[in-house]
């Protein structure tokens, strides 16, 4: 049988062809800084221009419920489908996450109203130019001082400072956490452990100022799906438990109120085979002049040797370019991955790989002995594809 041409190979994929977040128009850095530009608060811009001002606004953030999830669950969550319609200011449409689509990310975006290209936190895991060290952004691992790490205000304390009320309703254990403190502190901040009370004392809150910006969060229906799957019960149990709780604070929304319930990422189940999990930590190739691996499975910083920045490009869109998007950090920076194309302040520029891998397809670069637990996940996230991407910004208004 003839050989193929050297030509007829497979082209890696575009780093153009990914589907860049909506930032600056419909990204969750622009929900905080939109609502708050409503309110008055200076020096904010109703960037999302779908949506209307109103005199108090929360929001609910739930871990894990991308739009493409509550599409595909309408018996498990009918109310939250029942709102579909009304996302992102009654389109019918969804916003986007931004890159990479993981929680510390996503929460820095919320928070700060920046993109990750500012506000400095663009992944799971890290490198800390100052130690050469990954920083696991989720769990502030080794300890970084926040305010160096993340310097700029967030939303909630502009807010405060022009005279909004503003509060955040989350679990207690996140009061004092540095992720807290860089991404979304300002205002009061009041922990309560279940479910039910976040959303009575959310809408308690709402009431208190006749300009209010109230947060609430929920963090179950991730784990769910990172340990079972979104296709298993437990998720599905979550899913139907998070339904009620949106409507449970619904029927509690003070008169002049807008609640908006989004997410931070979506998530996708990965096969255990070795055609769906790549493990970097048994492929000589991939390995060969990295230094450090950082990002997760489905968005990956990867921090070269120095000078083999370019070989190692090389070698991981020959070996991974059909299935992920592959680009150095000047192609990521310029394609806008992290923001504006072309844009990252100087202090993020080196904590971005050399060489960043996107996932297209269902997809994971495990590094099963350096990553035990996250290489153990049934669900996962971080890339651009819709089902990690696209978040709900579903709206009641009262």
């Amino acid at each position: 049988m003839a050989q193929p041409a050297a030509w007829d190979a497979p082209e890696p994929l575009a780093v153009s062809s990914a589907p860049v977040p909506e930032y600056g128009s419909g990204s969750l850095a622009d929900l905080l800084p939109t609502l708050a530009a409503g309110l008055g608060v200076p020096g904010m811009s109703a960037t999302i221009p779908e949506l209307t001002p109103a005199d108090r606004n929360c929001v609910f953030l739930i871990d894990g419920l991308g739009w493409e999830q509550i599409r595909a669950h309408p018996d498990e969550a009918p109310y939250l489908h029942s709102l579909l319609g009304s996302s992102r200011g009654g389109t019918g449409r969804p916003i986007t996450a931004g890159f990479p689509a993981t929680t510390a990310t996503s929460l820095a975006s919320v928070g700060t109203g920046l993109p990750p290209g500012a506000h400095g936190l663009p992944g799971y895991t890290v490198r800390n130019p100052a130690t050469g060290e990954l920083m696991n952004q989720l769990r502030w691992q080794p300890w970084t001082p926040p305010r160096a790490w993340q310097p700029y205000p967030t939303v909630f304390e502009l807010a405060h400072a022009a005279g909004v009320h503003a509060a955040q309703v989350s679990s207690p254990h996140f009061e004092t956490t540095p992720l807290t403190k860089v991404a979304l502190s300002g205002g009061t901040f009041l922990g309560r452990l279940t479910g039910e009370e976040r959303m009575d004392l959310a809408a308690e809150q709402l009431a208190v100022g006749d300009r209010s910006l109230v947060y609430t969060y929920y963090a179950e229906l991730d784990g769910a799906g990172h340990r079972y799957g979104v296709a298993s019960d437990t998720w599905r149990g979550q899913l139907m438990y998070v339904d009620r709780l949106v409507q449970r604070l619904v029927e509690q929304l003070p008169p002049r109120s807008a609640l908006y319930v989004t997410a931070d990422h979506g998530m996708v189940d990965v096969p255990f085979d070795e055609e769906h999990r790549i493990d970097f930590d048994e492929d000589w190739e991939l390995r060969a002049g990295v230094a450090l691996l950082g990002g997760e499975g489905r968005a990956r910083h990867v921090y070269a040797v120095p000078g083999a920045e370019n070989d190692v490009l090389t070698c991981w869109r020959e070996v991974l370019g059909e299935q992920f998007w592959v680009a150095s950090r000047d192609e990521a920076i310029a394609a806008g991955w992290f923001g504006w194309p072309g844009q990252i302040d100087e202090r993020v520029y080196a904590r971005l790989g050399d060489v960043i891998a996107a996932a297209r397809d269902d997809v994971l670069l495990i590094a099963s002995e350096r990553e035990p637990k996250e290489s153990s996940m049934v669900g996962n996230h971080g890339s651009m594809t819709p089902a990690e991407q696209l978040v709900p910004l579903l709206e009641v208004r009262s």
